[in-house]
């Protein structure tokens, strides 16, 4: 593939990938402390496991209806305004439960943040996605997705950190003030970035998302890819830390094999146009990358060794790593500009569906059938998604080439 036509980098496109890398970071940073501080806020209150399960889930349920028209939204005000309307929400949403310390007032800073961060997304995603195509757009994509892997490196770390040394209210209030970052970085983004545009609403809607997946490959390979993917790391993150534990593994050690996965993500990201070029294109990647997740995953429940679980850490870091960024620079380039909000609005809410069935649906074949199963059974699934992805191949090879050529 290609890079766009123009070698030389544009100074406006660098200033709103730095921007909105900024902004986004710190947003990140403060949705991942929160993922520390919500479950023992609520241990505070008195909830009890059931109770904490559901205020947990509460920011990905929203996003799953409102995900596609959201990005219609971000289309037609453009991706400025809505950014900075996000971050607006998410620097109060943690203060409603400091306004209410109740479980009502736990749950609205979840439905708040769970809103306005995907709203955040969505418009940061149309605007990396419009900064390039071809290696340029995967080199993009590659250093937004390490930073924000980066965040989400630093929020838990931050967050357990203040907790021993501050009380709740007041790592509420950090919680708070952190994504004011990203309000401020969202007032120096320039050109279309600034601007939205009348889009016909025969381009929009879940009608319009629904024809796109049926009738575009690109489309098809990008959501296949990322669903998939997502549900296994939802297997990764969940399962991982208590199966370690069973395994009379310490505190420590479990923090560093899982935080492991998420270090090499956040670390092969920025090369990731030459390993593309080095596995012979795009689809190649992706089948390997998918591969890397599920054998990853298939062996982790069959060992004990340290070793041997850190490389299959490792591995599925790898494949995550790439397989991310990379489904948005294929549906960035395979959709038209004007469906690219929306696109990537029913590509988050696909994420979304996958972190709330994940756990749920695993959590009962864990219960019933043990680790070893549930690691061995989500490898297997991801390696029957691999099918469809070889599948699309053909055809996604062919849409590459027409897309490579239209541009040229």
């Amino acid at each position: 593939m290609d890079d766009s036509p123009s070698s030389t980098p544009d100074k406006s496109a660098i200033r709103n990938l730095v921007m909105v890398c900024i902004g986004l970071t710190s947003v990140f940073v403060s949705q991942t402390m929160l993922l520390i501080s919500v479950p023992l806020r609520a241990l505070e209150l008195g909830a009890n496991p059931s109770l904490v399960g559901f205020i947990l889930s509460a920011p990905y349920l929203l996003p799953l209806v409102f995900a596609i028209p959201l990005g219609g939204v971000v289309s037609r005000i453009g991706p400025q305004k809505m950014f900075f309307i996000g971050a607006t929400g998410m620097i109060l949403g943690p203060l409603l439960s400091l306004l209410s310390p109740t479980f009502l007032g736990l749950l609205a800073t979840q439905v708040t943040i769970g809103l306005t961060h995907v709203v955040m997304v969505i418009a940061a995603q149309s605007v990396v996605a419009g900064l390039g195509r071809g290696r340029t757009l995967e080199r993009y994509f590659g250093w937004y997705t390490m930073c924000l892997s980066g965040g989400q490196l630093i929020g838990p770390l931050l967050a357990g950190y203040l907790i021993d040394t501050l009380s709740t209210n007041w790592v509420f209030v950090v919680i708070s003030v952190v994504p004011a970052i990203g309000l401020v970085s969202s007032c120096f983004f320039v050109g279309n970035a600034r601007s939205g545009h009348a889009t016909p609403r025969s381009l929009l809607g879940y009608r319009a998302q629904a024809s796109l997946l049926r009738e575009n490959v690109g489309v098809q390979m990008s959501l296949t890819v990322t669903i998939a993917v997502l549900f296994a790391l939802g297997a990764h993150g969940a399962f991982l830390p208590v199966y370690l534990e069973e395994l009379t593994f310490s505190a420590t050690l479990i923090g560093v094999l899982v935080s492991l996965r998420a270090l090499t993500a956040m670390l092969i990201r920025p090369v990731m146009p030459q390993i593309i070029q080095a596995l012979g294109g795009r689809a190649r990647t992706m089948i390997a990358s998918v591969a890397a997740v599920s054998m990853g995953l298939m062996w982790t429940g069959m060992t004990g060794s340290v070793l041997a679980l850190a490389v299959l850490a490792i591995m599925v870091g790898l494949g995550s790593g790439i397989s991310q960024p990379l489904s948005m620079v294929i549906l960035a380039e395979h959709v038209h500009p004007d469906q690219r909000s929306s696109a990537l609005g029913m590509r988050l809410m696909g994420n979304r569906g996958a972190q709330v069935l994940a756990p749920l649906l695993l959590g009962i074949i864990a219960e019933l059938a043990g680790f070893t199963l549930t690691f061995l059974l989500t490898g297997t699934l991801l390696l029957a998604m691999l099918v469809i992805v070889v599948r699309l191949r053909p055809r996604f090879d062919q849409a590459e080439a027409a897309n490579a050529q239209q541009h040229f």
